[in-house]
């Protein structure tokens, strides 16, 4: 290999870096909110619980939105480009949000922030399939998803001491520099990729999969919070299934009709490695769902640490991921995907039934174990599974099959924690003493484990301290034993279904204006990237370095 091939094989791999960066913003942001909700509603003088779940709904409505409809656009118009504008939309919603002077102004700016990460998540895992080779990509993936997950102990870490020092709009402008790395990172290091097929845009497409996915997910959202009785959730759910029905329905009808062009390949589900890629990778969101979940209020309501130490104890997940997935990718080569994904299921099984058997006197040790041997499990399932997953995808299409991925994983991530939420309500309900609750304050005990925590405080109760902290410790087990079902179905569903190695796209055979390897969901070598050709699939060109 010569100087310049490796040069270039070098700075495919830092424009990786620059879209894990990407990534990370996204992850900051969801973690830190979560943390400043109770600021926030002081701030802006907020006492309407409804209106301070719109400041997380109004982010997620237009994620699930925006989704499929950004993957096609970054296909169209080039992924390179699209990735750039949004991160400069997420970095003026996140000035927006933290210059917010009232409750309508930062739902607003949230809204914004949903668009703007729409782009970034599909774009940036787009892009893995056109840059690295089969060999390459399931370490591609780990680098990528690896940031994310990074922030879920980094953003209340962060969080947490800014809320501490400065006022709320700071959680929001943490975003700011690093959307400013980002954008140098990915403007002077990524190459362009796009499609060079420019069929007419699926407008009806785009409008159908908009509405079903945001209306499903809104059902979904408000379950979680007002309970599966209530009427208007159950309708806004079965209008969201028929609407994706209808979707689907039309997308088949359209490759009949020479002129148009589905926004999603439906083909793709013929792949056994895209569809039950796909598929355990969003049951391993439901694992990782019950971890994040729990474990931070755990180790406040319980453990007795403010924000800031609970992203600090969230570290060793961290731990757990890095060594989980350094092994992962050699065991992949070895011993092939099915296997790898299948042990990292057992793992995420083993450390959520130890977390199970978690007792309000277990203490931080025992979960420090737990905690790490998740991380593993997550280091070896989900780039595995995501790995098997774009295989499946051309390089022509890997935007819109990016997004539809991550559109899977959205709606049933909603799900699982609409249903985790539910299970952690009610039996944290379930495992309060009534005889030691205060008749008056019943209702603002049974609501949460803070908010019974600080009646505890509040009235020098002893007796309500002990059994709130029992009843969410209980509520934690039921809710992790459920997980720990969904990850042993995991581990059958790997072991059964999903391909010994991940499957390589299926692509035209290659023409004089479509060099051979072209196309393939891989980059054809070290030296030359996936970019706009004036006919056929992709062609290829030295990535732009100035030289």
């Amino acid at each position: 290999m010569n100087a310049s091939a490796m040069a270039a094989g070098r700075r495919r791999w830092w424009a990786l870096g620059a879209l894990a960066v990407s990534g990370l913003v996204v992850g900051l942001d969801l973690t830190v909110l979560n943390l400043a909700l109770p600021t926030l509603a002081v701030g802006l003088h907020v006492t309407n619980g409804g209106v301070l779940q719109w400041f997380v709904v109004s982010y997620s409505l237009v994620f699930a939105a925006m989704l499929l409809p950004a993957g096609l656009l970054g296909d169209r118009y080039g992924r390179k480009k699209l990735l750039l504008v949004a991160l400069v939309v997420f970095g003026v919603a996140s000035l927006a949000c933290a210059y917010s002077t009232s409750a309508g102004q930062l739902i607003a700016a949230r809204a914004l922030l949903g668009l703007g990460a729409a782009f970034i998540v599909p774009l940036s895992v787009a892009v893995i399939p056109v840059l690295f080779s089969e060999d390459e990509r399931q370490r591609a993936i780990t680098v990528v998803m690896g940031m994310t997950m990074v922030a879920y102990p980094i953003g209340p870490i962060l969080g947490g001491w800014l809320l501490t020092h400065f006022w709320w709009g700071s959680v929001f402008l943490i975003n700011v520099p690093v959307i400013a790395v980002a954008l140098v990172a990915v403007a002077l290091l990524m190459p362009e990729s796009r499609s060079s097929h420019r069929a007419r845009i699926d407008y009806v497409g785009v409008l159908l999969s908009s509405v079903g996915l945001t209306v499903l997910s809104y059902g979904l959202i408000e379950a979680g919070q007002k309970g599966w009785g209530d009427a208007v959730n159950l309708l806004a759910m079965a209008v969201g299934v028929l609407v994706i029905v209808a979707f689907v329905a039309w997308e088949r009808a359209v490759p009949r009709r020479r002129t148009a062009r589905p926004l999603i390949d439906l083909t793709l589900f013929r792949s056994r490695g895209f569809t039950w890629g796909t598929i355990l990778a969003t049951l391993v969101s439901f694992a990782m769902f019950g971890l994040l979940f729990t474990v931070p209020t755990y180790y406040e309501a319980i453990v007795g640490v403010g924000p800031l130490g609970a992203g600090v104890r969230l570290l060793p997940m961290i731990g757990g991921l890095v060594i989980g997935a350094v092994l992962a990718d050699r065991l992949a080569r070895s011993v092939g995907v099915k296997l790898t994904v299948a042990w990292g299921f057992l793992l995420l099984a083993a450390g959520l039934l130890m977390g199970a058997l978690t007792t309000v006197g277990s203490g931080y040790g025992y979960a420090a174990v737990w905690v790490v041997v998740i991380g593993a499990g997550l280091g070896f399932a989900l780039p595995g599974a995501m790995n098997a997953a774009l295989g499946a995808l051309s390089a022509e299409r890997s935007g819109v099959g990016s997004a539809l991925i991550m559109a899977l994983r959205q709606v049933g991530g909603t799900f699982g924690v609409a249903i985790l939420g539910s299970i952690l309500s009610s039996a944290y309900r379930s495992g309060l003493r009534a005889a030691v609750v205060p008749a008056g304050l019943a209702a603002v005990v049974r609501d949460s484990v803070s908010e019974g925590v600080a009646v505890a405080h509040k009235l020098a109760s002893v007796a309500l301290f002990d059994t709130v902290r029992a009843a969410f410790v209980h509520a934690m087990d039921v809710m992790l034993v459920v997980c720990t079902a969904i990850a042993v179905v995991g581990i059958v569903l790997a072991l059964v279904f999903l391909p010994k190695r991940a499957e390589p796209a299926e692509v035209a055979e290659p023409s004089a204006a479509t060099p051979a390897g072209v196309g393939t969901g891989a980059a054809t070598g070290p030296e030359t990237v996936a970019t706009t050709g004036a006919e056929g699939a992709e062609s290829v060109q030295p990535a732009a370095s100035g030289r």
